[in-house]
């Protein structure tokens, strides 16, 4: 499995628990990070992924609930609506991952972690976002490094 793969698997079980319990985040973190053995590298990037998720929950589930207004995001599986947060924030907001990237590790987490219907339904939601895309990252993304 390639390097931020792993972290995204990391970041994606993190939220998942954190969706489902009250557990304190740096044990969870902790706790994923040594299931999943990350590397110092890893581990950073799914804090990042993880931080920036959970900063921006309301924003990214407003989105998400706009371009998939047949599904109540409460009625979205929790599974499926943490990769969709994910891969949101890290093609839109976080900015350095490419769309295409971004969507591809979406329906892949998808296949590993959902159901059957997960990776139709993830590609369709983030299909239908990806050209808000430049208009998402312009508001919320992150600013350009000079």
């Amino acid at each position: 499995m390639k390097s931020r793969t792993k972290a995204r698997v990391a970041a994606l079980q993190a939220l998942f628990e954190l969706d489902m319990t009250q557990h304190p985040m740096g044990e969870v973190l902790e706790a994923r990070s040594m299931d999943n053995e990350l590397n110092d590298s890893q581990r950073e990037f799914a804090l990042g992924l993880i931080n920036g998720v959970r900063d921006n929950y309301q924003i990214l589930d407003e989105l998400i609930s706009v371009h998939a207004p047949e599904w109540p995001l409460d009625q979205i599986a929790i599974i499926d609506r943490n990769i969709l947060r994910l891969a949101l924030w890290e093609v839109a907001f976080y900015g350095k991952t490419p769309l295409k990237v971004g969507i591809n590790e979406a329906v892949e987490l998808g296949k590993l972690f959902g159901t059957d219907a997960s990776p139709r339904f993830i590609n369709g939601v983030l299909g239908s976002l990806a050209e808000k895309i430049p208009e998402i990252t312009k508001e919320y993304g992150k600013p350009e490094e000079s």
